[in-house]
């Protein structure tokens, strides 16, 4: 099983990334992508990526919260970490309308120019969309055509939104928010219509730890190490093998991905 969603440059693992790591092989994990968030942290996303190849690999691009941060210097900055060999996709970009950290503008502005420039690279998108779908597939759309994949990375939309991404080709990732049991069961309904060549799964460590686990950890904090419980819940839900929905979620994401 791969976790397509790891924040490992997170401050929350300063201490402890080398264990985190030993951790996550421990428990199956074949392989994690280091989500970069803005420059300074898709750099620090290539050089972890870097220090366990073949196991680790990474993105680089501006999340709209730190959209306002986007320049023709960080423009140029993110296209020279883009031909590094680690890099693996674009992002992780887009549209976030429930927080507005940088303006609907700015957000605009860095998603398209990303959109461009991961065509120019030829990489994949890595996406985030939050309460902006109508914006964000109208802004996509028209580069689809020109990438050789889009994730869209921690699902959480309606039934509606879903089938128009599926329509449109992109990938799905799912976290472990669907564990959620205050927030996640709409998803949980929506599992078993995401085809299974297009599902991917992540845990967005340091984020969003499943609330269903059992024994509940002694950290709020998330670790790849937890990917299996989201596969074999996930499993669960869709009446699939958890074994068997590992190596397919393993196997999408070396395709998209282009990984060994």
């Amino acid at each position: 099983m791969f976790d397509i969603g790891v924040n490992l440059t997170n401050s929350q693992f300063a201490h402890d990334r080398a264990l985190v790591i030993e951790r996550a092989q421990a428990f199956a994990v074949s392989g994690m992508i280091i989500t970069g968030t803005n420059l300074h942290e898709s750099e620090q996303a290539l050089a972890l990526a870097q220090e366990y190849p073949d196991y680790c690999w990474s993105t680089a691009g501006v999340h709209p919260h730190d959209a306002s941060s986007w320049s023709t210097a960080v423009a140029e900055r993110i296209s020279q970490l883009a031909q590094q060999p680690a890099v693996v996709a674009l992002g992780e970009c887009g549209l976030d309308f429930n927080r507005n950290f940088s303006t609907p503008d700015e957000q605009e502005h860095a998603f398209s120019a990303q959109l461009a420039l991961a065509a120019e690279r030829e990489l994949p998108v890595f996406l985030h969309c939050r309460d902006a779908h109508e914006r964000f597939i109208a802004l996509l759309s028209p580069w689809l055509d020109k990438l050789p994949g889009a994730v869209l990375h921690c699902f959480t939309g309606t039934e509606q939104e879903l089938d128009e991404c599926l329509r449109l080709g992109l990938s799905i990732g799912i976290t472990g928010w669907v564990c959620d049991e205050r927030r996640g069961i709409a998803l949980r309904h929506l599992l078993k219509q995401i085809p299974i060549d297009r599902l991917l799964l992540e845990t967005d460590a340091p984020y969003l730890l499943p609330r269903d686990l059992s024994p509940k950890p002694a950290s709020r904090r998330n670790e790849p190490c937890f990917l299996p419980h989201i596969v074999q819940q996930v499993a669960a839900w869709r009446d699939e093998d958890a074994s068997m929905l590992g190596q397919k979620v393993d196997e999408n994401a070396r395709r998209i991905f282009r990984l060994p």
